[in-house]
């Protein structure tokens, strides 16, 4: 089954670009013709002349960055992009959701619509639609949730993943609050699953694990796609018989999301070093395994500086509200495992059934996917795809932030002149101010 890329604005398209890239190579140097088959098959189809073309849609109100997105992938001699499966315009949405949802959205819909809806038949079966776009900017936030919309519409009973790049808390846009707060507000209505990375977090891992000195945007691009083709690259599941997955999408929505009011996914990665340290580097299953396990419980975000004091509390213990430094629990994850003797991983500690809600059995919250082909030159690489309290904290900051500037009606009337009301704002800011509460109460 395939999978429908949906690149929107400037963070889409270039984070779209370097996953398709490394899946792609991934696959080529894991040596194995059914995993490279696989691959291909879910991501790219082939043209009459033999040539891989990505399954994929660019979309942005501006054409600078489509168009490095297009060269880029030519350039590398091994795939491209289709000629006709981009769509932009000269001006852009200005940082404004209002802008990019009611203006530019409905007025280019029905080409939008035609983009995909042509990728989507090249398909002989359809596993869902990635749309990836970041929730700062206008194109991103604002386009990416009404082509979302229409997508909901015209596929209602696809699956539809969004993933979305998370501003730096310091500040990117000085209304990233805002569009944040309306893009994820949409988003839950319209997702199955909502797959967010954090660019503080992404920035760290740059810093502090592979030692890169003047951060780009270029590789902070390349962490994220490497998390997610750690994720979305075929692997072995429980009901997968012998064979690689075919189902990618359905497969981790209905693993992570049993429930509408929880559909926020986080990512860890371990290993994570730099390519001149690969060499000299040693990793064991158990010691990955135990590392990634207390990562997820005490919410760190790299396996360096992890709290190694946090333990899962006993039953009596079990709070119903979110206190400084807790513990954090899970509804469910999905643990991927790829590499040398994967099928000896011993993966028990994340079946205890503390470190995760009462709701489900650990049997039912816990999957582990496992393929034996290593992946983006690790030997041994674990992933861990968690929905969990982990974002609750980011997702709490970033509506308390927007609702203070909304109290004092700052740059409201940017989104009025739109189409946006205040009421609209206030909807969006009750519907998250809900599903933190939910979070809140996950016990």
């Amino acid at each position: 089954m395939s999978v429908v890329t949906v690149q929107l604005g400037q963070c889409g398209n270039q984070v779209g670009q370097q996953l398709l890239h490394s899946l792609l190579c991934d696959a080529q140097d894991g040596q194995r013709k059914e995993l490279c088959t696989a691959s291909r098959e879910r991501f790219f189809h082939q043209d009459i002349h033999g040539e891989l073309v990505a399954r994929a849609v660019l979309i942005d109100m501006e054409p600078k960055v489509i168009n490095q997105s297009i060269s880029r992938a030519a350039r590398s001699g091994m795939w491209r992009y289709g000629e006709t499966s981009h769509f932009s315009q000269k001006q852009g949405s200005g940082n404004n959701w209002a802008n990019g949802f009611c203006v530019h959205g409905p007025a280019h819909r029905e080409v939008v619509e035609e983009l995909v809806r042509r990728e989507v038949e090249r398909c002989d079966r359809l596993s869902g639609l990635l749309a990836m776009m970041s929730v700062a900017g206008g194109t991103g936030s604002g386009v990416g949730t009404y082509v979302t919309q229409c997508l909901r519409d015209v596929y209602p009973k696809s699956f539809i993943l969004n993933h979305l790049t998370w501003p730096y808390g310091t500040g990117e846009v000085i209304v990233q609050n805002y569009n944040s707060v309306l893009t994820l507000a949409h988003l839950y209505k319209l997702s199955d699953a909502i797959l967010v990375h954090e660019n503080d977090t992404v920035h760290q891992i740059c810093s502090q694990l592979l030692n890169i000195k003047h951060i780009s945007f270029a590789d902070v691009n390349s962490v994220i796609a490497h998390q997610l083709g750690s994720v979305l690259q075929p692997a072995l599941t429980a009901d997968s018989q012998g064979a690689y997955s075919r189902n990618p999408l359905g497969e981790l929505v209905s693993a992570l999301c049993c429930h509408p009011e929880f559909k926020l996914l986080s990512v860890s990665s371990i290993p994570q070093v730099p390519l001149a340290s690969m060499a000299y580097s040693s990793f064991s299953w158990p010691s990955l395994l135990k590392h990634l396990r207390q990562m997820l419980i005490s919410n760190s975000k790299m396996e360096e500086g992890i709290d190694w004091t946090v333990r899962p509390p006993a039953a009596a213990e079990r709070s119903r509200s979110l206190t400084a430094g807790s513990f954090n629990t899970s509804l469910a994850n999905v643990l991927i495992l790829r590499g040398k003797d994967v099928y000896s991983a011993e993966t028990g500690g994340f079946e205890d059934p503390a470190l995760y809600s009462s709701w489900l059995s650990p049997q039912e919250a816990f999957s582990v996917w496992k393929s034996p082909v290593h992946f983006n030159k690790y030997e041994k690489s674990a992933t861990l795809v968690s929905n969990s309290q982990a974002l609750l904290r980011p997702l709490d900051s970033m509506v308390g932030g927007a609702w203070n500037m909304f109290a004092s009606r700052a740059y409201i009337h940017q989104y009025t002149k739109f189409g946006i009301s205040e009421e609209d704002f206030l909807d969006s800011f009750s519907s998250l101010e809900q599903v933190i509460s939910s979070y809140k109460q996950l016990c």
